[in-house]
């Protein structure tokens, strides 16, 4: 033992190096959890001395270890090693897992130095940083090459002008790499780098790097171009966007790999909005035309989704002339997803083109939507008819909406009958009362009886919305009578719809509607013979008690007809019952400040 330290001093670390070593991992995963524990315990001093190169010799593990160590490392880690000014000490242990093989491990370790860039001053970075970027800039394996390009955006605005011209030099270097993974890195990381330069400096060095990569002979390489693109566009004014970059524009929208055209499709409106208005309407409208028509069904898929963005910036004539045309051709695409895809945005041309041509060019396309043999299509339609509706009367649809919410309410996937219930709310604000009782007040009722339980539910959520949106003199009417109905049906699951009806309605309803038309029937059911009706309904008269019991009327109504059930409720043969009834006595109680 060293002298001057005692067993109580050398402990954490001993504790630490012992479970490192351990060969169970769970237990190396934990050791790497309590590194700040033990920097605590250590001090600063010791934990810099240490345990800090302790941790710069432990990057031989299992992956999950040591990604486990470099999110620790950028966890504010500097606070137990004594502050900002020796922050740099955690770059060591950063910079070994920056080489690792495995790129959640380097990613991760990048993504940490980045942040102790952040808490560094001038002197720390120029000292220590810089230095480890150049040795990671230029390591013999391309491990360390490609996680030096994340760090070089954090600092260059930090660093003298001389060093900043160094970067530009380094950063172009990995960009001309020889290893395809170095340029992609590159590639990824140009965009933020190219935020940080000046104007002069991205027209002298910002764009030979770009052309270079997106030149590439590696689509891998070409596609992570796309967003680089949009980041320089907006660094220029429209004239030197026109003069330096619209060749570039027109090899990625045109480029032979389908990948690259994807990703140009997928940021098409942020490319148009950084571009400036000239070059949308000379160059943009033509190429985009050429993306809606691509001969791969996934580019135009995402085409198909950029389709009201980009619109709105054209004038109504253009869209007319070139872009309904299109999503004329879109809604008979032979992909079902193309399809989809458009019925999700189509709505939003209906508010750029106005009453009249909405209803010529976009009204067939809706109604042609609407019988889609794919439900998926004819869900993002219905979806979406809010927008719609603010610019045409829905009536307009209501023939073929109709046919089509029958037959979602009846597919034979769950989840679509899930999601077409969810949107019942919205159509019957857009609808009106008296064409929803006519045409889909029995439909929302039949859900009630469907086989699966999330349908059932979801169903009861759906009256409450509906009481929300017509009322409770409506629900009076039209709900509560059937709800109550079902309470005598032989079939138990039907009889605890009811009940969990009940509960999920009550709130929205008024207490003379409770005790006229629903505490009967449901005083009833607390006496089936299943014991999970029976307490369900001790649940459905907790939420009564609790929502209604606040006024001098409704405590009455508690104790005369809610009390006494429950009571009797807590010697029910079934434990479940019991338990449940006692709750609700003891919320219903402290809700009304009292017992009976």
């Amino acid at each position: 033992m060293e002298p001057g330290y005692t067993m109580e001093d050398i402990a954490p670390i001993a504790v630490l190096m012992d479970e490192l070593r351990s060969e169970d991992v769970q237990l190396r995963l934990n050791a790497i959890h309590s590194i700040p524990t033990i920097a605590l315990a250590l001090g600063p001093d010791r934990a810099r001395d240490e345990l800090v190169p302790f941790l710069q010799d432990s990057v031989d593990d299992e992956d999950e270890v040591l990604l486990a160590l470099a999110k620790e490392l950028g966890r504010n880690f500097e606070e137990y090693i004594g502050g900002k000014q020796f922050a740099h000490v955690l770059l060591g242990p950063l910079e070994n897992l920056s080489a690792v093989e495995e790129t959640l491990v380097r990613d991760k370790a990048a993504e940490s130095i980045a942040k102790i860039a952040e808490v560094l001053s001038t002197p720390q970075i120029e000292e220590f940083y810089i230095p480890l970027l150049k040795r990671l800039s230029q390591g013999e394996w391309f491990t360390s090459r490609t996680s030096s390009a994340a760090l070089y955006p954090p600092v260059y605005t930090k660093v003298s002008w001389s060093i900043q011209e160094d970067l530009r030099k380094g950063f172009a270097a990995l960009g001309a790499d020889d290893t395809p993974m170095v340029r992609r890195a590159a590639a990824k990381w140009l965009g933020p780098f190219v935020k940080n330069l000046s104007k002069q400096h991205v027209l002298s060095d910002g764009l030979p790097i770009y052309r270079r990569l997106q030149s590439d002979d590696q689509d891998s390489v070409r596609l992570l171009t796309v967003e680089d693109l949009i980041v320089i566009a907006k660094q220029l004014t429209p004239p030197e966007v026109k003069e330096q970059l619209l060749k570039q524009i027109r090899h990625s929208i045109a480029d032979k790999s389908w990948r690259v055209r994807y990703m140009a499709a997928t940021h098409f409106n942020e490319l148009a909005e950084a571009v400036g208005t000239e070059l949308v309407r000379e160059e943009l409208i033509g190429q985009y035309v050429q993306l809606l028509k691509d001969n791969e069904a996934e580019v135009r898929t995402a085409a198909a989704g950029q389709i009201p963005g980009f619109s709105k910036l054209l004038e109504k004539e253009v869209i007319l002339a070139r872009i309904v045309p299109c999503v004329r051709d879109l809604s008979h695409d032979a992909s079902q997803h193309v399809r989809a895809a458009l019925a999700n945005h189509i709505s939003g041309l209906a508010p750029l083109l106005g009453r009249d041509a909405t209803i010529e060019h976009l009204l067939p396309l809706f109604l042609h939507l609407l019988k889609d043999e794919f439900p998926e299509v004819r869900l993002n339609v219905i979806s979406k008819l809010e927008t719609v509706n603010g610019v045409i009367d829905i009536e307009l649809l209501s023939d073929s909406l109709l046919p089509a919410i029958i037959e979602l309410a009846e597919d034979k996937s769950w989840r679509v009958r899930q999601a077409i219930i969810e949107y019942i709310p919205l159509l019957a604000t857009q609808l009106g009362k008296p064409f929803f009782d006519e045409q889909l007040g029995n439909l929302c009722m039949s859900w009630l009886g469907d086989t699966v339980f999330s349908i059932r539910e979801s169903a009861t959520i759906n009256l409450k919305k509906l009481t929300e949106v017509f009322g409770v003199d409506w629900a009076k009417v039209q709900i509560v009578p059937k709800v109550m109905g079902m309470g005598q049906h032989p079939n138990y699951l039907y009889r605890m719809t009811t009940v969990q009806a009940i509960t999920t309605i009550a709130p929205s309803l008024n207490l003379a509607i409770v005790q006229a038309e629903i505490i009967g029937p449901l005083l009833q059911l607390a006496e089936d013979p299943i014991p999970n009706i029976r307490f369900n309904v001790a649940k459905s008269l907790e939420i009564l008690a609790t929502t209604y019991g606040n006024t001098t009327e409704g405590r009455d109504f508690v104790c005369q007809s809610i009390a006494p059930v429950l009571e009797r409720q807590k010697t029910d043969s079934d434990a479940d019952v019991r338990y449940f009834a006692a709750r609700a006595l003891q919320k219903a109680s402290a809700d009304m400040l009292g017992k009976c």
